[in-house]
């Protein structure tokens, strides 16, 4: 089953800028390990679901595996060989915006090589380029 809100005060969201760089959640807070996405995208929930499914199957059950972004806004599109106008089209699917910066995927409980060949399974499944990154600790 896809991710979605279970509900939302909207139906219908407008597209919006995704300009600038993430501001908030742009470091590890859950785990050792994250993935940090470099570009701009809206990352869809069937995409979030099939970088979920690559890390557990890659992990064998060890570690924990924490999803740092929800596909929260609308996205609409009209079907084929529709004439302009007749109103807003219904919803399609839900999606995820994603600046540079925000980490979307979080490992821990697990060394860091295990952590770097999974996380590369989950960036192949994402449409934009992404690093990993370890958590800072404090001295």
């Amino acid at each position: 089953m896809a991710l979605m809100p279970k509900r939302v005060k909207y139906r219908k969201s407008q597209r919006g800028k995704m300009k600038g760089n993430a501001t908030r959640q742009n470091y590890v807070a859950f785990g050792e390990f994250g993935l940090q996405a470099l570009e701009t995208s809206w990352i869809t929930g069937k995409q979030i679901e099939a970088a979920r499914v690559a890390a557990t199957h890659f992990l064998h059950r060890s570690g924990k595996v924490y999803i740092r972004i929800f596909p929260s806004k609308s996205i609409t599109k009209k079907p084929l060989e529709v004439r302009m106008g007749k109103g807003k089209a219904e919803v399609e699917q839900w999606v995820a915006v994603v600046k540079p910066g925000m980490v979307m995927f979080e490992m821990g409980g697990i060394g860091e090589d295990v952590a770097k060949r999974a996380m590369a399974r989950v960036a192949h499944k994402m449409p934009i380029k992404c690093r990993f990154i370890t958590r800072r600790h404090s001295a």
